[in-house]
């Protein structure tokens, strides 16, 4: 048996652990939806599935494919959609940059440019150490107070060098 396939199988029982854990949760929403509009739980699934585990892993949604009776499909498009969904592990602190037009117009490159300086890293990365996680995103719906990124789950707006490098420095280590 390899790592890899050690990793695998360890990945696979921490998704059914996961779902297990959450299955009592989804009976209760479960029983607040008619027959008919069980595909609807989707959304709030994978929303506490990412609560639980971090992000939504291949097993979790073969799980919840089968749990709500809906085709896996149906499953990877939501996630493929909403891009608050992470498919893999973050950094305790994920550092999403907003890059559309508005937050470009006023700023988002330097700022984008800044953070992989300061953190060592370039968007789709994760520090060595676990700590922290860039990617970009298309649009944080934050326009007039651009530049805007989003800490985990906090916006963090009107961003420059000098409010990135307290902000940073600031985290926990």
């Amino acid at each position: 048996m390899t790592a890899e396939t050690t990793a695998a199988g360890d990945a696979d029982k921490a998704a059914a652990q996961t779902m297990q854990q959450l299955i009592p949760e989804f009976d209760r929403m479960r029983q607040r939806y008619p027959q008919e509009a069980l595909p609807s739980l989707v959304l709030p699934c994978l929303r506490r599935i990412q609560e639980a585990r971090g992000h939504v892993a291949d097993s979790d949604i073969a799980e919840l494919s089968a749990y709500l009776s809906v085709p896996r499909l149906q499953i990877e498009e939501v996630l493929g959609h909403y891009t608050q969904f992470r498919r893999a592990p973050v950094g305790r602190w994920h550092v999403q940059v907003c890059h559309n037009l508005s937050c470009s117009m006023r700023g988002a490159e330097g700022v984008l440019e800044h953070l992989c300086r300061k953190l060592e890293l370039q968007p789709g990365q994760h520090s060595a150490d676990g700590r922290f996680s860039l990617s970009t995103v298309e649009c944080l719906g934050s326009c007039g107070t651009a530049p805007v990124l989003m800490l985990n789950e906090a916006y963090h707006e009107n961003l420059s060098p000098a409010t990135l490098d307290a902000l940073i420095e600031g985290l926990p280590k």
